[in-house]
């Protein structure tokens, strides 16, 4: 794991002075932050495995497909395993497939995460969701927890909104005209709003 993002310091000021609530989630959680594996093909794959169900579930079948790996998960150790293989992991079949086509794209270079470091938010979040089982949801979680962006703001995110109601004492699910007001206070540090924001509500700092 990296060091907390060069921002985030200064972002924790901004946000304390920008918001009350921020303010407080800030000073009451310190005992972690933002961090990044720095590995996309591993952070992808976590990602296509986590969705739509639970995190238990999700950890569990993780890790059979670690285990099945060798604890190597990159391209070239997926492309090795055949359907079924991944697939015995629990791996729906869309899943499976999703995993292989990743595989074999980071392989033939049809996807090349070291573009990415040169597009903005918005033309990596397309570029990300060209990829098979990888929507705009899995794309904004690759930006913050992978690249480390700091203006991600997933706005479909079940456990934002969540947070947010909480927070903020508004009805779930909170307004988008709501949701939006809090994207342009946060501005440009929402991924460290973000990030609070999930900490209030998961005794566990995210990591993807």
């Amino acid at each position: 794991m990296s060091k907390q993002p060069a921002y985030w310091n200064k972002a924790k000021k901004y946000l304390c002075k920008k918001d009350r609530v921020m303010r407080n989630l800030i000073n009451k959680y310190t005992d972690a932050n933002l961090t990044s594996r720095k590995d996309v093909f591993f952070s992808l794959c976590k990602s296509i495995i986590g969705q739509q169900i639970s995190v238990a579930a999700a950890n569990s079948v993780f890790l059979k497909f670690k285990r099945k790996c060798n604890n190597k998960i990159n391209a070239k150790t997926v492309s090795k395993l055949n359907f079924n293989q991944l697939k015995s992991c629990g791996l729906s079949r869309q899943k499976v497939k999703g995993i292989k086509s990743l595989a074999e794209q980071t392989l033939n270079k049809s996807f090349n995460p070291k573009l990415i470091q040169k597009m903005n938010d918005e033309e990596a979040i397309n570029y990300l969701s060209n990829l098979k089982q990888i929507g705009r949801w899995s794309a904004e979680m690759i930006l913050l927890f992978t690249y480390n962006r700091s203006n991600i703001w997933p706005m479909q995110d079940i456990g934002l909104l969540r947070a947010i109601s909480i927070n903020y004492k508004k009805k779930y699910l909170p307004s988008d005209k709501y949701v939006n007001l809090l994207k342009k206070r946060y501005d440009p540090y929402c991924s460290v709003a973000t990030w609070y924001l999930w900490r209030s509500i998961d005794p566990e700092p995210i990591q993807y």
